[in-house]
């Protein structure tokens, strides 16, 4: 039993992966193929401080009640950026390319809807949420 348990400390748990996954077949190398973006998994409680952050307090009409909601698009910009490793989103000169400011502003301007819907399912599963989009995404090896 006392075996068991050490397979739950932290020194001994396999970490999670970093995926790549190709975000656009627009973004390509000199070799003229789709380069991949890289990213990584977060923890529980950074998943929790975004959404701290996405939530927002209304007041009910007619009401003393106030109703908390979770702004689901800004969700989905804060998660992408917190996961995405590469390219740098946070990098100023790829920001001024295309006339951004901050990284969620940078990524919807680079991806096209699907694609950034994509991106995000792609993000989703890299933290284990089930998608379905394993024929586009593969292990990184490191």
């Amino acid at each position: 039993m006392e075996e068991n348990l050490k397979a739950f400390l932290a020194e001994n748990v396999i970490k999670a992966d970093e995926i790549e996954y190709v975000a656009s077949s627009r973004f390509v190398g000199a070799d003229k193929k789709p380069i991949p973006w890289k990213i990584a998994p977060i923890t529980s409680d950074e998943n929790e401080a975004i959404v701290a952050r996405c939530k927002h307090k209304t007041m009910v009409p007619g009401t003393r009640e106030v109703k908390i909601t979770v702004d689901s698009e800004e969700y989905a910009a804060e998660l992408i950026v917190a996961c995405v490793k590469f390219p740098n989103l946070n990098t100023e000169q790829l920001q001024t390319s295309y006339g951004a400011i901050g990284a969620a502003a940078l990524v919807k301007k680079m991806l096209t809807p699907g694609e950034y819907q994509d991106l995000f399912n792609a993000v989703l599963e890299a933290n284990n949420f089930e998608v379905g989009m394993d024929e586009k995404v593969t292990k990184a090896k490191n």
